[in-house]
């Protein structure tokens, strides 16, 4: 990272060229002492998630820790309880016998790992190449070939408390149920298998414990379910995405209205159904009368929205999600696992560039919003600020709470769901011109809180007018407060953005532009004596770019001291050429700089497909008086934070990019994973530390400069 030579934000034409100027950064590394780093690794080298001791990441690795790490987050498994490359001796014939090694193998909890003591055996393969590309899903007699080394582990007479078995290559999960008979070994094919060891009796249905979803496995499963329909029902792929989350909203609203009311879940598969025809149509009456109990529930649904995918697909989802606490799962962790989704499917061909996640939280965390700010996107695409809101929050009640880093208990969870869906209801705004994308949004806020909240579909640019059918309501509940109108009453004390952008989308509707013609939609041109940049008195411009527009747009929607940050490219910030220059001088007119950020041209690369340098700013609103001082020579110069971030923890393939040291080792960190487990009706905690490749990313040391900036400078202006 570097951070730039702190400077002086000035009124005059010379503070406009150096406020954005982009040269002269002063380098400033990120020291990093190998002597607190003994443990660093070689370029083929990870840390086992199980022992915690160095091995080499080849073959079925990759696989075999993610399945390690869900067996301890997702079903309350120890790590002291598994064993990797567990021997197995194996009849081939009868007679011979040979041994085959389990990847993982899970014993009885604090038993000693012996063949009686097993309960579970898993088998991985390392994951297909262009798996993520991969959208056909095996059925069990496609994969009997594969499945025949899992019976082989499974079924042995030595091993005869070996109840249940997973085979994975990381993209496909089949799981079988050993049952002893009087005729011999049979193989159940089942959707998933237990929580820890007190499920292993079996409760089934409505009544079986759901599971908090871990990361990578709830973004698997997630494209898994949406791979099933989109491969095997012959849907297009939003077609198909919109069909999965029909499902989704009746899985969340079973989990709401069962904890609400006390009443059994709708929302499960028994452990045969999801097999034969007949369980298949039990399990699709049930999810299709709870879609209809939505549809009566939430604004955003009509009668023409249906579950129109075979009962076979659904009954695959259901048993994929259905021992999915997802009410209970951590907000950042369905965030993840549903922007994935999102940004595959329903990509924008308008400028829109969904939002890295990096940048969004850098975002959200340099603004701060607080319980009782209005928080508002205009440009919203996918939610990412409005998720990142809600997350920010909840972290900052963690906090108070003490409770940091630890899942929620049932009381906690509800406290904060209640909380969140206050906040959703009153003071969380989102827009967008994409109607998909408005229903995205809405859909992925009522993931997180069981609200869809308040997005509207509307032109944010043609505001307060507009065809749409989300600007009444939008006129009312978010007013604009012009420039030099005393009469405004805006309500908004945050905006985060990232409008579209780009001269193939320029705005050249003269009704739209009228709205800015006394702001930046004016042309400007250099004064020959002066050298100064000044508006062409009567002049009229034919189109402009919607990021410029969306500049004054942002800063009118907030309150006089109110904050705002925007995703911008480089161009507005550092071209020399007037028009630039002169919105460069409409923004010091009319707020305090508080940063400038400038993003790696891989920020965007991997998630948005373009190649584009960006940064992000952050503007406060001045009053009116304030305007009136500096226009009267009375404002003070005042230091603005800037920096360049030049890591972003991925490359321009999207794969991860790590911290080294001098010699080209890897360096790693520790990381803490926590996870509460129920046994015979108690609820615990348990810890353990993991060392892991210390993922090369600047922008969480430029939020923390930025705080260790504002307790030197606090802002410029007035407090709200």
């Amino acid at each position: 990272m570097r951070r730039r030579a702190e400077r002086r934000a000035m009124t005059d034409d010379n503070g406009v060229d150096t406020l954005f100027d982009l040269e002269d950064d002063v380098a400033e590394g990120i020291d990093v002492d190998p002597a607190d780093d003994s443990e660093a690794l070689a370029e083929d080298e990870i840390v086992d998630y199980i022992t915690d001791l160095r091995i080499k990441e080849r073959g079925n690795e990759g696989v075999r820790q993610r399945i390690a790490r869900a067996l301890f987050l997702e079903y309350g498994i120890s790590v002291d309880d598994m064993e990797r490359d567990f021997p197995i001796p194996v009849s081939a014939d009868g007679r011979r016998r040979s041994t085959k090694r389990a990847d993982i193998a899970v014993f009885k909890p604090g038993s000693t790992h012996s063949l009686e003591n097993l309960e579970r055996v898993v088998v991985c393969k390392p994951e297909p190449k262009g798996g993520r590309a991969v959208t056909k899903i095996r059925t069990f007699t496609q994969a009997q070939k594969d499945l025949d080394e899992l019976q082989d582990l499974l079924g042995q007479p030595q091993t005869p408390n070996a109840q249940f078995g997973m085979w994975t290559n990381g993209l496909d999960f089949f799981f079988l149920h050993r049952e002893s008979t009087n005729f011999g070994v049979k193989f159940d094919p089942r959707a998933d298998w237990p929580l820890s060891h007190d499920s292993l009796s079996g409760t089934f249905g409505s009544a079986v414990r759901l599971r908090r979803g871990e990361a990578a496995m709830l973004k698997t499963a997630f494209r898994r379910c949406h791979n099933f329909v989109h491969g095997n029902e012959g849907l297009p792929k939003d077609a198909a995405f919109w069909q999965f989350l029909y499902v989704i909203f009746a899985k969340v609203y079973d989990e709401l209205e069962s904890r609400r009311l006390g009443i059994p879940r709708r929302f499960y598969a028994l452990p045969n159904e999801p097999f034969d025809d007949a369980g298949r149509e039990a399990i699709s009456d049930r999810v299709k009368a709870l879609f209809a109990d939505v549809k009566k529930k939430y604004k955003n649904f009509t009668e023409r929205d249906e579950i129109t995918m075979s009962n076979r697909a659904l009954a695959f989802i259901v048993g994929e999600l259905s021992s999915y606490d997802l009410a209970a799962t951590d907000i950042d962790v369905k965030g993840i696992a549903y922007q994935e989704l999102v940004g595959i499917n329903l990509r924008g061909d308008r400028g829109q560039y969904f939002t890295p996640r990096g940048a969004v939280e850098l975002m959200v965390e340099i603004l701060d919003p607080q319980e009782n700010d209005v928080v508002f996107d205009p440009a919203c695409g996918t939610g990412g600020f409005l998720r990142e809101t809600l997350r920010h929050l909840l972290k900052k009640w963690q906090a108070e709470e003490g409770t940091t880093g630890l899942p929620d208990t049932e009381e906690q969870l509800e406290t904060h769901r209640e909380r969140l869906a206050a906040y959703v209801e009153n003071h969380l705004y989102g827009a967008d011109f994409d109607p998909f994308l408005v229903r995205a949004t809405s859909m992925s806020v009522m993931l997180l809180t069981g609200v869809t909240g308040n997005v509207f579909y509307m032109d944010s640019l043609a505001f307060p007018h507009g065809h749409l059918s989300g600007v009444a309501e939008a006129r009312t509940r978010l007013p604009l407060a012009p420039i030099g109108d005393p009469t405004a009453r805006p309500v908004v004390d945050i905006l985060m953005t990232n409008p579209p952008f780009g001269t193939d989308i320029k705005i050249e509707d003269q009704d739209v532009l009228n709205h800015y013609r006394d702001g930046v939609a004016q042309p400007w041109s250099r004064n020959k004596e002066t050298g100064a940049v000044e508006a062409t008195p009567g002049g009229r411009v034919s189109a402009m770019s919607p990021e410029q527009l969306f500049i004054q747009r942002a800063v009118e929607w907030v309150k006089p001291s109110g904050k705002l940050g925007i995703v911008l490219p480089n161009g507005i910030l550092s071209n020399p050429g007037p028009s630039d220059e002169g919105i460069r001088r409409w923004i010091l007119d009319n707020c305090w700089v508080l940063a400038s950020i400038e993003l790696p041209v891989e920020t965007f690369v991997h998630d948005a497909n373009v190649n584009i340098l960006t940064s992000l700013l952050f503007l406060k609103r001045k009053t009116d008086r304030e305007r009136r001082a500096a226009n009267l020579g009375q404002q003070l110069d005042y230091p603005v934070f800037m920096a360049v971030a030049e890591k972003v923890g991925f490359d321009r393939r999207g794969n991860p990019v790590y911290k080294r040291r001098p010699d080209g080792e890897v360096i790693t960190e520790p990381r803490e994973y926590v996870e509460n487990v129920r046994r015979n009706g108690v609820q615990t905690v348990r810890r353990i530390t993991r060392r892991e490749k210390a993922i090369d990313n600047d922008l969480p040391v430029i939020a923390e400069r930025y705080r260790e900036f504002r307790k030197q400078h606090p802002e410029p202006g007035e407090t709200r």
